[in-house]
């Protein structure tokens, strides 16, 4: 055999074999179907026996009588010249010796010395930078390139590549490389693979050059633009040996031509086929079903795929794998799929199927995982005992409903089981799980089945996860809990334990990085928590449960701790020992906490959400409150904090939500306030101590949507700027809630969530927290102060006010003319005032007002006329001594009546000739007037919207009226005098 065609061979299997040896270890292919298997595992055992004579696997392939050539030592040197190498990765190179066949990634032919493999295991945290020299072409001999995961930012991909004519192997993958492919790469007609994914900047015009690549293998192009590349699966089909083609992320999109010229059919042999995140439509299933013999990997999620599936997947008889997650299938699961008896990963998630599951599912015996989630599956769940290999099913987020059937339990290999988010009924009992002894993650999160375990069932799994929110576990703790000491996830919340919690079950796993009681009754001890060694960074929520003890110790690590609704006491001097950056979650309200708060916020600089709000804290704000650089909402209401308004606050720029009412703090109200809180959506700073005027630059507060000083002793005008207030004059009614994003790192895995936050407001008269919808109220507040002058015009521009409370205080003038154009005020309270004169007519426009207090004013003059005035009680109008007209007693001149003489009822019934109107007929008229009025009139009592419907319509005819007759008696008024 010739010398060069024995290097071929030898080369081949290197290629062939340590490239796919390579591949598996590093998790980039999947082999989880039994053909590929088989076929790299001959090809490994086939490389090992050969071992000794190709010298794979290792550095010293070159014989001691053979070193590599010096012109290539040199070029490599170079090559190593203009990288930036930080971490030493080729550190090897040109110091320890002068042989480079021995440097670190370098391989060299046992022959012939020259360099023939270039490429070294990878460390994703460890990057070269740089550039590549292009003194690399003096590698003629190369058949081998592996240059990826470095960085070579802002960098073209070489052309001088495509003139390595030797080369078989070509990995360029995720180098941040910029601009196109070369055309160059056309050259390579030796290479077996190329991959350049993961170039995010990289686009291709056309793929032509492809197509001269006859004996390419794999192509990996996963997220390089072709968009421009249309000719990218007529390329594809010129290449008849071509197994894997991995097309993801590639803003492929358009309608694909049937007509499109396709290579012979016996010579199909694509295996592999990734075309995820891309645009495509249904019309793919006419290229796609043509591999339908050859095909064992198919990935088309995240595309726009619409209809039914089609049942031509039934004919894919060696088909593993089949991903359409996340497109807009509809219809049924077709019943075809129980023919594709190879499939090992099913994945159907995230689209709009509807129908039930159907049985022909339960023939695939080798399927390991099944995804039918975040659909609108419905009906009862089939018998599942035929998927006899199953590990992995996910079916929550879709409407399954009935109980969960006990075949489950004969699922002998499942380790995973998802089944939230469904409307699960019935029960749960040990036949269910007590052979699942492979079971790590369960959740059965937002379903109402009840758990009915037995109190000494000792479970054969230990879960990681374990999810069970509003599931019925209660009243007793479960104590089949206390056997799990290996978990990383628990939520039991909402879930009706109201027992006491076993001290042995605080002996948490040090894997714990999630752990939720919420929502329940647990009563008992809390200990102290820091002997959790957790690695992570934990989540810990006991929230609104009935927990009485001294405030436990937590982990300095911890990420989240959500105390709030219990009775914990004592002191807060356990945050000092909280060092890490990633607390971003905070809440420890409504206890019976006291003390001041610790001056060693410093240290939580990641703080996004603090919650304090009803306890016992006293003294000054802690200064070092100014480094919560992300702070977004801070609650410290009801509490006894002394002092003036924190000045280290103006560091807190995000802040949305400010709530300190209901404490001690005094001082002035600082006008910086206004300057820096630019998204400062709700400010409370009611029941406190606060004087001086309200700064004129409080009117900066574009975002304002409740303002309420209440309760100060704050003097000085009213400032007429407030309608640069602009989420009160317009607002999104898009966005009910006020939310606050917020990052929790628990070390495995770092997670976004939203806070719903919450206001209290006095509404309609009463304290009111509002929590859901708080985003569509917007009120102002400035009772019980010593405020003067006039109610600024300017007030009439705030047209989305819910309430307006500007009683008890000094006020005087007029009440505003155009009060008319605040069409959403729901509650206005001028009480206590000295406010004169008439109350203006445009009042009558507010249909949705169902609170109103005008008393103890000088208001004078009529009463306007509508339904829904003279519908509020006399004490709304009260105190105002020259007030007249209902609902108040004293009538207003010229509304005296004459009386009609009085008819008696026998006088009637005598002038009842045909005798229809007896006494039987008024005995029925009075019961159907009453039964008649009463449901109509009770259903306006219970029903606001129906009052505010009614008044309006009779507010318009009372007004039709009056226009009517206006223009009859003018127009009586201009007619000549006979």
């Amino acid at each position: 055999m010739a010398k060069d065609d024995k290097e071929n061979q030898e080369f081949w299997c290197f290629t062939n074999c340590e490239w796919l040896f390579l591949k598996m270890m590093s998790g980039e292919m999947l082999f989880k179907h039994f053909k590929v298997l088989v076929v790299v595992v001959f090809l490994l055992i086939f490389c090992l026996k050969m071992k000794p004579a190709l010298g794979l696997f290792s550095n010293s392939s070159v014989g001691k009588a053979v070193r590599c050539i010096e012109r290539e030592r040199r070029a490599l040197l170079e090559f190593k010249e203009g990288l930036i190498d930080d971490y030493g990765i080729l550190s090897s190179w040109g110091n320890s010796t002068e042989d480079c066949c021995k440097w670190r990634g370098v391989r060299c032919s046992n022959r012939t010395g020259h360099v023939t493999v270039l490429g070294w295991d990878k460390n994703l945290d460890q990057r070269l930078g740089g550039k590549i020299s292009p003194s690399l072409l003096e590698l003629q001999h190369l058949r081998y390139l592996d240059l990826s995961f470095n960085d070579f930012t802002g960098s073209h991909i070489p052309e001088f590549i495509g003139s390595f004519s030797s080369l078989q192997y070509l990995d360029l993958s995720d180098n941040y490389f910029v601009g196109t492919v070369p055309n160059q790469f056309g050259n390579l007609s030796q290479l077996r693979a190329l991959d350049l994914g993961s170039n995010y900047e990289v686009s291709v015009k056309s793929l032509e050059w492809v197509s001269h690549l006859s004996l390419l293998r794999y192509l990996d192009l996963t997220q390089v633009n072709l968009s421009n590349a249309i000719d990218w699966m007529e390329a594809t089909n010129k290449l008849p040996l071509l197994t894997e083609l991995h097309l993801s992320g590639c803003d492929l999109h358009g309608i694909i031509s049937p007509q499109l010229p396709l290579i012979n059919s016996s010579k199909l042999s694509l295996v592999v086929l990734e075309l995820s995140h891309n645009s495509f439509n249904s019309s793919i299933y006419s290229w796609l079903f043509n591999f339908n013999t050859s095909l064992v990997h198919v990935d088309l999620s995240h595309n726009n795929l619409q209809g039914p599936i089609p049942d031509s997947f039934g004919n894919f008889n060696s088909l593993a794998y089949l991903d359409l997650s996340s497109n807009q299938l509809e219809g049924g699961i077709t019943k075809s799929i129980g023919n594709c008896t190879s499939l090992q990963t099913l994945n159907l998630g995230s689209n709009q199927l509807g129908g039930s599951v159907p049985h022909s599912i339960t023939r695939l015996s080798s399927l390991k995982e099944l995804y039918l989630d975040g659909n609108q599956l419905s009906g009862s769940l089939p018998d599942l005992k035929g998927l006899s290999s199953l590990r992995e099913l996910y079916l929550w987020n879709n409407s399954l409903t009935g109980p969960l059937p006990r075949s489950i339990g004969q699922l002998l290999m499942l380790e995973l089981l998802d089944i939230s988010s469904n409307s699960l009924q019935g029960t749960i009992s040990e036949t269910h799980l007590s052979n699942l002894k492979y079971l790590k993650y369960l959740d059965l999160t937002l379903n109402s089945p009840s758990l009915d375990f037995s109190s000494d069932w000792n479970p054969p799994f230990q879960l990681d996860v374990i999810r069970l929110r509003s599931c019925r576990l209660g009243p007793r703790f479960p104590n089949w809990l206390l056997t799990q000491n290996n978990y990383s996830e628990l939520d039991i919340s909402n879930s009706g334990i109201s027992d006491i919690v076993p001290r042995e079950f605080w002996n948490l796993s040090p894997k714990l990085s999630y752990i939720n009681l919420s929502s329940n009754h647990m009563n008992g001890m809390v200990p102290d928590l820091t002997s959790l060694k957790t690695f992570f960074y934990p989540i810990i929520d006991l929230s609104n449960n009935r927990f009485e003890c001294p405030m436990p110790l937590f982990p300095p690590n911890i990420t989240l701790l959500n105390l709030s609704k219990n009775m914990f006491s004592g002191s807060v001097s356990f945050l000092c020992n909280i060092t890490n950056e990633f607390l971003s979650f905070l809440d420890l309200s409504d206890n019976r906490l006291s003390g001041e708060l610790p001056d060693c916020w410093m240290h939580m600089d990641g703080l996004a959400v603090l919650n304090l709000a009803n306890n016992n804290f006293s003294g000054k704000i802690p200064n070092s409150m100014g480094f919560l650089y992300q702070i977004q909402t801070l609650h410290l209401r009801n509490n006894n904090f002394i002092g003036e308004f924190p000045s280290s606050l103006k560091n807190c720029s995000d802040l949305k939500i400010i709530d300190m009412g209901e404490n001690k703090l005094s001082g002035k109200i600082p006008a910086w306030i206004g300057t820096i809180f630019t998204s400062l959506i709700v400010l409370s700073l009611r029941l406190n101590k606060l004087h001086g005027q309200i700064p004129l630059e409080i009117c900066h507060l574009n975002s304002i949507q409740i303002l309420d000083l209440s309760q100060n002793n704050i003097s000085g005008i009213i400032p007429p700027c407030f309608n640069n207030f602009t989420s009160l004059v317009w607002r999104d009614k898009s966005k009910g809630n006020i939310v606050h994003d917020y990052i929790t790192d628990t070390g495995s895995y770092v997670d976004g969530n939203v806070y719903v936050d919450n206001a209290l407001v006095l509404w309609k008269g009463k304290e009111s927290e509002f929590k859901s919808n708080l985003g569509l109220m917007g009120g102002i507040d400035l009772s019980g102060n010593r405020l003067v002058g006039k109610i600024p015009e300017e007030f009439s521009s705030l047209t989305e006010l819910n309430y307006l409370n500007l009683s008890r205080n000094e006020l005087n003038g007029y009440v505003i003319q155009n009060i008319g154009e605040l069409k959403m005020l729901e509650s206005l309270d001028l009480s206590r005032n000295h406010i004169s004169g008439e109350i203006p007519t445009s009042i009558t426009r507010l249909d949705f007002l169902a609170v109103l207090d005008l008393s103890n004013n000088n208001l004078s003059g009529k009463i306007p006329s509508s339904t829904q005035l003279q519908s509020f009680d006399a004490s709304a109008y009260s105190g105002n001594d020259e007030l007249c007209g209902l609902p108040l007693p004293n009538k207003c001149p010229g509304d005296e009546t004459t009386l009609e003489p009085s008819v008696g009822k026998d006088d009637i019934i005598q002038g009842n000739e045909d005798g229809f109107l007896n006494r039987e007929f008024y005995v029925s008229l009075g019961l159907g007037f009453g039964v008649g009025f009463g449901g109509v009139f009770g259903t306006l009592l219970l029903k606001r919207s129906w009052q505010h419907v009614v008044f309006k319509f009779l507010n318009n005819i009372k007004d039709w009226i009056y226009v009517t007759i206006a223009v009859k008696m003018s127009k009586l008024r201009r007619r000549p005098q006979s």
